[in-house]
């Protein structure tokens, strides 16, 4: 009976492997790695049926035949291994090599009459346990060496499978040397064939949820299309009918085929997966209305709203990288704890280990812990926890990177749940990871957006620039005049003080709109072109000489600290000591007649791109510091907007000529500010290329600077 049992499931399950075989290369253009799979799953399912048929007909010519596909399977096995996780070099290891070397006089003894031999069926069988185990090991090796977390938890999962099959296999394997067993090893690698499949299919190892509920959706559909099958056969007409039946079963089962799959699909996972059906199904909501959205602080609450929805985190935050680089600001929080900030400064150990995928944190204090039993100081997982601090309530949780199109951190999620422990999972991690990749495109499509409507704002400016320009100075031009005629009556007339007062407050307001109508104009009309390579301490210097002719208090101290060695950058020398003029007179009004401005230059690096490709590249900081007031947080979100000024004569164009200057060259304006301790600017420009020099200066010309003749406040 047992013998009887075991000859029938290695036909169904010959039967299964050889169908996926079939499947796989009926999915397209089928790649090496495709390949190999069907060779190996129909050698597989070949192997299974020849026990059958010798079990059937007791023909020695089936089990000659098993013996040679017995030979066949460890080869291909791990040529299949190698393909689906190669190695680091192209070259193949010692155990494909020495597989593939000891299979072909295997393969030649089977065709003689030694086959039969009991050492040689014992050498068979050795030499298929032995290179199955080594394969599956090798992929263990490479799996664990891989620096994706995810590749190794799911080669791990590929390789336990394996290895019961393998195991299993074996034990039915001993038939050949008259030992009977139950066929277990069938049933497992038909299970581990039909993972390898869905690998294969979905270009990635399967996670352990994954794999069970494709078995019981395929096993469930499996069972639902025999009943209708049979059904059909049964009850609706007998032996002379059979095959128009069999047609009629086949085309209502490729009919209700896709419908039932989904739906029998959609149930196990609601029935034996609810925690996780759930989340998928909060987070692909979310997804999808993400699609839609281009700001930012509505895309965070909606993420925040789909967690919480979710019902599987206590806490969660959403921390969005700032401008100048130095730190994430919280942008979205879910429960209490959630940190305002997280600066980078404190953080560096999280980023570094984010390179390598996301961090769950309560694993990695597990492993710390098992470490520690051994004896061990696991010394990376000892700093990841001390940088998780900054994270607050989140310490415990999971934390995701959200990357934009050049693989740049632009933001932090962070999830954590203190009812339960590992409460997201290994397998669930990539869930989030997938929201986090639409979050990132959602920040940048939302930056894109905000640069076009910076250039449509500044293209309608200069519109309308050019026609105030027009309609307002020739006005002013006459009343100028007229203003200037009656403030010198001539000779003989009687002077009127009151008038001759008034007259003034004209001829000031006239120099004071007339200067306007010259800032609105610099902020509008394109960029000079007369870029070259400059020496940035060179203006620096220039400028201080220039600003030394200007009145301020003797309480306040101008000092500059420059860096030697400083590569030059691309700009006009004219429109950089403007930038410059600007940040320098602001420094000076906010410090009052007491405190110090200090003026620096270095060089700083960070990541670019060139030819379409990220790299890291050199830049040239230029910084002007205060030890004024400071400014406050929604002063800051403003500062750059024209016509925004917190000065009573300021016209709120000085610091938006300064940024479309700097971005004209290809850098940028950073600010950081502490109330009550000072501000800092710092103009951030590219590198020029090497082996480039600096013209000689010619004479400096005169720069539409606001409050360039006295020192009026700046913006």
């Amino acid at each position: 009976m047992l013998y009887e049992l075991r000859t029938r499931t290695a036909v169904v399950v010959g039967a299964l492997a050889i169908a996926l075989a079939a499947s796989t290369l009926l999915r397209g253009r089928p790649r090496r790695v495709h390949l190999l799979f069907s060779f190996f799953s129909a050698t597989l399912g070949l192997w299974y049926l020849t026990q059958s048929f010798y079990g059937f007909f007791q023909s020695l010519i089936w089990q000659r035949t098993t013996a040679l596909l017995a030979v066949l399977l460890p080869v291909l096995a791990i040529g299949l291994f190698e393909s689906m996780v190669p190695r680091d070099s192209a070259s193949k290891g010692w155990v494909f090599r020495t597989a593939l070397l000891l299979s072909v006089p295997l393969l030649g003894i089977q065709l003689t009459p030694l086959w039969d031999n009991s050492l040689v069926r014992t050498g068979v069988f050795v030499y298929v346990f032995f290179f199955i185990t080594a394969g599956l090991y090798e992929l263990g090796q490479r799996g664990a060496g891989s620096p994706s977390r995810t590749t190794k938890r799911r080669v791990r999962i590929l390789v336990v499978i394996g290895a019961l099959a393998g195991l299993a296999t074996i034990l039915d394997f001993l038939w050949i040397l008259g030992v009977r067993t139950p066929p277990v090893g069938a049933v497992l690698s038909v299970v581990f064939v039909f993972a390898l499949s869905q690998a294969l299919e979905s270009e990635r190892l399967l996670d352990l949820s994954e794999l069970l509920g494709r078995l019981m959706v395929a096993a469930a559909v499996a069972f639902l299309i025999a009943f209708i099958f049979y059904v059909l056969l049964t009850y609706l007409g007998g032996f002379n009918t059979m095959y128009l039946n069999a047609v009629l079963a086949a085309t209502v089962v490729l009919v209700l085929y896709e419908p039932l799959q989904a739906r029998v699909e959609e149930q196990i996972r609601r029935l034996f997966f609810r925690e996780r059906f759930d989340l998928e199904g909060a987070l692909a909501d979310v997804r999808r209305k993400l699609v839609h959205t281009l700001d930012v602080g509505e895309m965070a609450s909606m993420v925040m709203e789909a967690l919480e929805s979710s019902r599987r985190v206590t806490e969660a935050g959403l921390f969005l990288r700032d401008q100048e680089g130095t730190g994430f600001d919280q942008i979205g929080a879910l429960g209490e704890g959630v940190p305002a900030r997280i600066e980078l400064a404190t953080s560096r150990k999280l980023l570094e280990g984010l390179e390598l995928g996301s961090i769950l944190l309560e694993h990695v204090e597990r492993d710390i812990k098992e470490h520690a039993t051994r004896g061990e100081r696991f010394a990376s997982g000892d700093a990841i926890m001390s940088a998780a601090e900054v994270l607050g309530s989140l310490k415990n949780g999971a934390l995701v990177a959200i990357r934009d199109g050049g693989r740049d951190v632009v933001a932090l999620m962070a999830l954590a749940d203190r009812r339960v422990t590992d409460a997201i999972s290994h397998d669930e991690i990539g869930l989030v990871e997938q929201l986090a990749t639409q979050v990132g495109v959602v920040i940048e499509n939302s930056r894109s957006y905000q640069q076009m409507k910076e250039r449509d704002r500044l293209a309608l400016l200069g519109q309308m620039s050019a026609g105030l320009a027009h309609e307002i100075r020739n006005p002013l031009g006459a009343i100028k005049g007229a203003a200037q005629l009656l403030a010198d009556p001539g000779p003989g007339a009687t002077e009127d003080p009151v008038a001759r007062e008034f007259i003034g407050i004209i001829l000031e307001e006239v120099e004071r709109l007339n200067r306007v109508v010259g800032s609105v104009l610099d902020l509008a009309r394109p960029g000079d072109l007369s870029v070259v390579p400059v020496d940035v301490n060179a203006v620096v210097r220039r400028t201080l000489q220039v600003l030394s002719t200007e009145r301020r208090a003797d309480d306040v101290e101008v000092q500059s600290m420059l860096a030697n060695d400083l590569p030059r950058v691309a700009i006009d020398p004219e429109q950089l000591r403007q930038v410059l003029i600007n940040l320098v007179r602001n420094a000076l009004q906010a410090v009052g007649t007491r405190g110090k401005v200090t003026l620096s230059t270095r060089v700083r690096f960070g990541r670019g791109t060139r030819s379409g490709k990220s790299e890291t590249e050199s830049f040239v900081e230029l910084t002007v510091a205060d030890t004024g007031p400071g400014i406050s947080r929604s002063t800051l979100e403003k500062l750059f907007l024209p016509f925004f000024t917190t000065k009573e004569k300021g016209t709120g164009l000085g610091l938006a000529i300064s940024q479309r200057i700097v971005q004209g060259a290809g850098g940028r304006i950073e600010v950081r500010s502490h109330e009550g301790k000072g501000s800092t600017f710092s103009v951030v420009l590219p590198a020029a290329p090497e082996g480039l020099s600096t013209p000689t200066p010619g004479p400096t010309r005169a720069l539409p600077v606001e409050g360039a003749a006295t020192p009026n406040p700046a913006d």
